[in-house]
């Protein structure tokens, strides 16, 4: 009969018998006391799985990196080099005509000056252009620059040279 009657009181409070769960500290102790300590395999750590990751990407976009078309990186390592010496040797026929046009005192063109300044101020705005953002066509504007400004100084030489023929005509006459 007891049984009879505890049947009977499960059956009729079922309703707030299973109203409350254990907590997850109650379910632990009772893992622990059926299963023994629970330990946590080093390979099964999320964060060693994170590490790994992470470790990974950072190899994959060095390996990206330093192996991005090394032929690429010598040709604009070849024209760079190509560009400086092109860049060294007008830029050393301009310092050359400038100290000769300098050193001679028969004719001063103001217009002249004015043009050579303002095409030597266009040079610097170009050559900072390109350390911001190298190409061809900075390059390209550099050089060109770099002919004008020769051209300019040619022009003017030949003008000394004219004005110092005729001073010297006039000079023996």
């Amino acid at each position: 009969m007891k049984n009879n009657e505890l049947e009977n009181f499960i059956g009729s409070n079922r309703q707030s018998f299973d109203d409350k769960q254990p907590s997850d500290k109650i379910w632990s102790r009772i893992e622990r006391a059926l299963f023994g300590a629970k330990q946590v395999s080093l390979w099964n750590s999320i964060s060693l799985w994170r590490s790994a990751a992470v470790i990974l990407l950072g190899l994959t976009v060095y390996q990206f990196i330093s192996t991005q078309n090394p032929a690429k990186l010598r040709e604009d390592a070849a024209a760079q080099k190509e560009f400086l010496d092109v860049e060294s040797f007008y830029s050393a026929q301009i310092i050359e005509k400038v100290s000769l046009i300098r050193n001679d005192t028969y004719f001063v063109d103001e217009q002249f000056t004015q043009d050579f300044e303002k095409l030597e101020a266009m040079y610097s705005v170009l050559s900072e252009d390109l350390k911001k953002r190298p190409s061809a066509k900075v390059k390209d504007a550099l050089v060109l620059n770099m002919l004008v400004r020769i051209d300019l100084l040619n022009q003017q030489i030949q003008k000394l040279e004219e004005t110092k023929q005729q001073k010297e005509k006039a000079t023996e006459v």
